[in-house]
């Protein structure tokens, strides 16, 4: 029985170095998604390690009704698939300004909220270029009736430059 919970740890051991990697020292580009309005965040990714990196997102979001901007902090984890592709997921928050306008009522606010993330990535070989696809929820709070929920799914297509 010894010989077997030692095999499986070290099976274990092998399962997770085989998944350690290198990452992007750096990564600069746009994130463009889908949460109460379609828009885009300049997106800026920093390495912190051989599996993890902190992510920063500057961006606004423009609907029929409401306009908002928010800035998002997130630390990510980041685990090799396979032939270029890795999946990561990260926890953070952020903070961020809206504005309602709408027959002729007109309100605005601040929120701050805490979000997850949960994503797949592609890196090509032949050009320092990454695309990811991901999905951020985020909770609210003190948003001043930003959602009647304080919950809001953020799905995102997003393109980077590694150098």
């Amino acid at each position: 029985m010894k010989k077997v919970i030692l095999s499986a740890f070290m099976l274990l051991g092998l399962a997770l170095s085989a998944q350690a990697q290198d990452i992007s020292k750096n990564a600069l580009g746009l994130r463009l998604g889908d949460n109460d309005g379609f828009g885009g965040e300049i997106s800026y990714q920093r390495g912190l390690g051989g599996n993890n990196r902190l992510e920063l997102d500057l961006g606004w979001r423009n609907s029929k009704d409401v306009d908002a901007f928010k800035l998002t902090g997130l630390y990510q984890w980041v685990w090799n698939i396979e032939g270029g592709f890795n999946w990561y997921a990260g926890v953070g928050g952020g903070v961020g300004s809206w504005s309602y306008d709408k027959n002729g009522f007109s309100d605005d606010g601040t929120i701050l909220f805490v979000a997850g993330d949960l994503g797949i990535e592609y890196n090509f070989n032949e050009a320092p270029i990454q695309l990811s696809l991901d999905i951020r929820p985020e909770l609210y709070f003190n948003s001043d009736d930003y959602r009647e929920d304080s919950f809001g799914p953020d799905i995102a297509l997003g393109i980077r430059y590694r150098f």
